[in-house]
């Protein structure tokens, strides 16, 4: 049998192969096409006889689907990568096709309006209103040629959004610089070094091997001493798939980018959207761009005064303590770390001795049990994808297992950048049936097989805390319908709040303590340490946020389309209104700007601070409660992370801070009030 088609179970990774991708697609294509042709033979008008046939067959296919997109995420090979793009398109194509069955959409809509509707249970009622706004988003009204253009424009932006993810890899994998003298990587910790040494050692060199991969990046341009060095790297990973760099125009995106944006435009349109920015706020908590632009502009305007701050202190510390009268972009990291020693006392090498990753993982998993009552049992039984890969049962203070955790920590060649949270299996309640949710907790720390263990950063603890957040989210829904649970159809710019309000314990002296070890001598985390980290907290805030208002300015403006279609032209706009401190003309980060173009945050980047003011509020209950309170774990438990999409956010957030949200969070949680 093919392993994909087995969804009722965890994925059976030892048994899938690049082959049984079309197959199996094509099987729950099949069964989903089928499915419909009943329901609208005889047009049922009970919820249980006209929508679970549907969530049924849609929980098979996400399931099938999760499972070869995590392999194509964190083991990636040209045969997958093609049997991923195929299943995509049909899956595209499908999804479209029932998306735009307008006698499907009758069925519903007569269920919707059936005398016993408003007695169901308000997650029934809240997927079934969900399914017909998403038939209206997907062109279920349109006229039989509009509707034809607008699935061939998905099916377009599909491939486009696929292909920008695949050169960006490409781009990635392509580079390397093979150093074999060491004196050029002075500054760099012995860990850092092993880690580039078992990267040659893999690839059958002798030396150290500088990748794309972001420890690699990390390591030189937040700590090697040679300007050059730091200068290629910097200019290889700002280069990546575009028309600049050493791989000029071999994997460059900007013709799809030029593509994505033409299409997105006549998507909207043929909706009735003015524009892209319109259509993605029609789903979304904020309502008007102009709302959400003035709010990106106040907060540029606040951050402002610490950024220049910020610019004019790495400037001074570079001329007089470093030898560098022109600091550049790709000086910035390692200024920034000379000068938070000096500042601060904080020598980030000495930090991440303190946090291998076997430390902070047990402390991690001891943090979740105070918070939550919850334990991580890990399962060796369960076959994963790789040695690195690990899967848990989550255990309740009751002792039922109602949830599982496939975690995956360690940058490898195939495995794509970055850290994520994904779906493996939604829960479902079919009859006395029920399926408990799995989730994939998935990072890129330094890799594992070196000299050193792999030693993590306190931004890495940050990130791990950040990824387990959104995996509650996922992991405690109490949601039966898979459409409306977890954080399926949570308001995207509200999405990041369980993730965001997680960071915040990385700056807890019981927790990081706890998370902590010295490699060597496994003693804890000094308090002194500590007071210094914490001290240091909002070191350079003024820049970072800066940051990520030009990020979100860039993307809310590129779709707007006020300032033309050139993303580099509109980011030179944005940088002459925010940015404090500008890379070199060739630079070329829309190319690698995957969140946008080949995710989900399109036109809807802004949701990283949006959701950030929710967040920031929602901590200040635990802070005042004493932060490692069990009974404000269990309240979010309840009122958020529980609920789904089954009611608004902002209804959620009421539930539990018992009042609207306080923009001014922000500015503290920031240090910019």
């Amino acid at each position: 049998m093919n392993a994909l088609l087995a969804t009722d179970a965890l994925p059976r990774f030892d048994a899938v192969t690049p082959a049984d991708v079309a197959p199996a697609i094509e099987t729950l294509i099949a069964r989903q096409t089928a499915t419909i042709e009943t329901l609208v033979a005889t047009k049922p008008t009970e919820f249980d006889a006209a929508w679970l046939p549907l969530e049924r067959i849609d929980v098979a296919m996400d399931n099938a689907w999760s499972t070869v997109s995590h392999l194509h995420g964190v083991a990636d090979t040209p045969a997958l990568r093609a049997a991923h793009a195929a299943g995509q398109q049909s899956l595209v194509e499908q999804g479209l096709k029932v998306g735009q069955n307008r006698d499907l959409f009758d069925v519903l809509d007569a269920l919707a309006a059936s005398p016993g509707f408003a007695d169901l249970p308000r997650a029934d009622r809240t997927a079934v209103e969900r399914s017909l706004r998403d038939f209206r988003l997907s062109g279920v009204a349109l006229e039989p040629a509009q509707r034809a253009r607008y699935a061939e424009v998905q099916m377009a932006l599909s491939s486009l959004s696929n292909a920008f993810g695949s050169a960006l890899l490409d781009a990635t994998e392509a580079w390397t610089e093979l150093v074999t003298d060491e004196a050029l990587l002075e500054g760099l910790s012995p860990a850092d070094k092993a880690m580039l040494a078992a990267a040659a050692q893999a690839t059958g060199q002798t030396g150290w091997l500088v990748t794309l991969q972001q420890p690699s990046v990390n390591a030189i341009l937040g700590f090697c001493e040679n300007r050059e060095l730091r200068y290629r790297v910097y200019h290889a990973y700002g280069t990546r798939a575009s028309d600049q760099g050493p791989n000029a125009g071999q994997f460059d995106n900007g013709p799809r980018i030029a593509e994505i944006l033409k299409l997105r435009r006549e998507s909207a349109a043929l909706l009735g959207f003015t524009d892209p920015v319109a259509l993605s706020l029609s789903t979304k908590m904020a309502t008007d761009p102009h709302e959400v632009l003035a709010f990106l502009r106040d907060l540029a305007k606040r951050a402002r005064p610490a950024a220049e701050a910020d610019v004019a202190s790495l400037r001074d510390f570079a001329a007089d303590s470093l030898g560098i009268d022109d600091l550049q972009p790709w000086d910035t990291g390692f200024t920034a770390n000379r000068l938070r020693l000096a500042r601060h006392a904080i020598d980030e090498q000495a930090v991440r001795a303190y946090f291998p990753v076997d430390r902070v993982v047990a402390g991690w998993t001891a943090l979740l049990e105070r918070l939550f009552g919850i334990r991580l049992v890990e399962r060796p039984d369960v076959v994963t994808w790789h040695p690195d890969a690990r899967y848990h049962d989550l255990v309740d203070a009751d002792g039922s297992v109602f949830a599982g955790l496939y975690t995956d920590l360690h940058a490898r060649t195939g495995k794509r950048g970055g850290a994520w949270m994904a779906q493996a299996r939604s829960r479902v309640t079919d009859g006395d049936a029920v399926m408990v949710p799995v989730a994939y907790l998935t990072c890129n720390f330094a890799p594992t097989g070196g000299a050193v263990p792999p030693l993590l950063s306190h931004g890495d603890v940050t990130t791990l805390l950040h990824e387990t957040g959104h995996c509650l989210h996922h992991l405690f829904g109490l949601v039966d319908r898979p459409s409306v649970g977890g954080i399926s159809g949570f308001e995207w710019d509200a999405v990041e709040l369980p993730s965001q309000l997680m960071e915040d314990f990385a700056w807890d002296r019981d927790v990081l303590t706890a998370m902590s070890g010295q490699y060597e001598t496994g003693e804890p985390l000094p308090a002194d340490l500590f007071d210094k980290l914490v001290g240091a907290r909002h070191f350079l805030e003024g820049m970072a946020t800066l940051r990520q208002v030009e990020f979100a300015m860039f993307d809310l403006l590129l779709h707007l389309g006020v300032m033309g279609d050139d993303p580099v032209e509109v980011l030179d706009a944005v940088r002459d209104e925010v940015s404090v401190m500008r890379p070199p003309a060739w630079h070329r980060f829309p190319q690698s700007f995957s969140h946008i173009f080949a995710g989900g945050y399109a036109a809807g980047y802004y949701s990283y601070l949006w959701a950030e003011v929710l967040a920031a509020d929602a901590f200040g209950r635990f802070r005042d409660a004493g932060l490692i309170d069990r009974a404000t774990g269990d309240a979010l438990r309840t009122h958020i992370l529980s609920q789904g999409s089954a009611r608004p956010a902002l209804e959620s957030f009421r539930a539990f801070m018992g009042r609207d949200p306080d923009p001014a969070a922000l500015l503290v949680r920031r240090g910019l009030a």
